[in-house]
């Protein structure tokens, strides 16, 4: 057995060690601001730390070449919400100042000739308590990262089936949510290889571009929910960031919702642009989903059906003129000279009358894109009972 201290030393050590304790405390609340602003429960926590540290000090210095039990020994001591609210620097902070009103005592207590041995102990000691803190903290954001990955699917569970309540909104709360809202919903396949891995994967590139962002597996589906999308913009660009991360295959963003309760509604119609996606072989990645509206229609999305109908049919039927022009062009001789003898009027008219259109619907019939949705949404209307 090796020891720096003699039987003399840690027995005067030992019955020092309240003040010791009450000393470092004290310095504390002198030293950091912080440390004051802790509640009194807090700071006894603390203290309790302090007070278990020299006394794990003591046992490991009749016996230094006995590595420590320090993380239960110092640490075990306080609750595990200490690490929520001190932080890792704070806590070497408040080590430090424990470790030097000890090496004061050593000092004070200890001979000349054993001073040195001590003060390299102590040093010793110190490093360890570092490694154990790193360990108490690395472990806390381990276990909290697991707890926050729960919690996160639990809520996106519950908004996708909506079914929220207060309990849900709480949650939402808790993961930093409450003011998150308007949402972009981003929706594509995981990576086959590790479906859960790649959930940490996204939420890692979500915080290196300063997103936020819940994220979890809907079916077959992984699903980001993006909050702060001020606008569609916003969106898009959200969905061109995160893209790279999803697996192979489409990657869709919905329209905006303006809070929770309208999320479900974007991500059934992200989910079905996502499975509607293959019938435009050379759509972008990512696209979205009003640009995948005649895709959905056809591949049964009722959603899709009532926004093309109400959206594109239902004001061109409102103007009659335009409805006619909208036919004539697609259906009949799309172009604006054939047009505009079908239709007995000049070819300005025809081309202001399409600039109509596409103000009115946001597709213009000169688009490819645009005019093929167009078509579905007048086949559409065409076949609604109520039109």
């Amino acid at each position: 057995m090796s020891t720096p201290f003699d039987t003399a030393f840690i027995e005067r050590l030992t019955a020092a060690a309240g003040d010791l304790a009450t000393d470092a405390t004290v310095r504390m609340e002198a030293t950091y601001p912080w440390y004051r602003q802790l509640s009194a429960d807090e700071r006894s926590w603390v203290g309790l730390v302090a007070q278990a540290g020299i006394s794990a000090f003591l046992e490991w210095g009749a016996d230094a070449d006995e590595a420590p039990q320090l993380t239960a020994d110092v640490f075990g001591s306080a609750p595990r919400e200490l690490a929520r609210i001190i932080s890792l620097e704070q806590t070497v902070a408040l080590v430090r100042t424990t470790i030097e009103v000890v090496e004061s005592a050593i000092d004070e207590l200890i001979d000349e000739p054993e001073r040195s041995a001590a003060r390299e102990a102590t040093l010793r000691y110190s490093r360890e308590i570092a490694f154990s803190a790193a360990e108490v903290y690395a472990r806390a954001a381990e276990a909290r990262g697991a707890w926050d990955a729960r919690l996160e699917a639990l809520v996106v569970d519950s908004i996708l089936r909506d079914e929220l309540d207060p309990s849900v909104a709480s949650r939402i709360s808790a993961l930093g949510w409450s003011d998150a809202a308007p949402v972009a919903v981003i929706a594509g396949y995981a990576p086959v290889a590790d479906v859960e891995g790649s959930l940490d994967v996204l939420r890692r590139a979500a915080r290196n571009h300063d997103l936020t962002m819940l994220t979890g597996m809907h079916g077959d589906f992984l699903v980001a929910l993006v909050g702060h999308s001020n606008s569609d913009e916003h969106a898009a660009r959200a969905a061109r960031l995160l893209a790279p991360h999803f697996g192979p295959g489409p990657v869709v963003h919905a329209s905006r919702a303006l809070d929770f309760d309208d999320v479900g509604v974007a991500v059934r119609a992200a989910t079905a642009a996502v499975r509607a996606a293959a019938g435009w072989p050379q759509a972008p990645r990512p696209v979205s989903t009003e640009d995948l509206l005649p895709e959905r229609a056809l591949a049964g999305d009722d959603t899709a059906r009532d926004e093309l109908v109400e959206g594109v049919y239902s004001p061109l039927a409102r103007e009659p003129h335009l409805l006619g022009t909208a036919e004539a062009f697609l259906e009949q001789n799309p172009s604006l000279e054939g047009t505009a003898r079908l239709l007995f009027v000049h070819p300005n008219t025809v081309r202001y009358r399409l600039g109509r259109i596409a103000d009115i619907t946001g597709f213009s019939p000169t688009d490819p894109r645009g005019s093929l949705t167009l078509r579905v949404a007048l086949m559409l209307g065409r076949t609604q009972p109520a039109h």
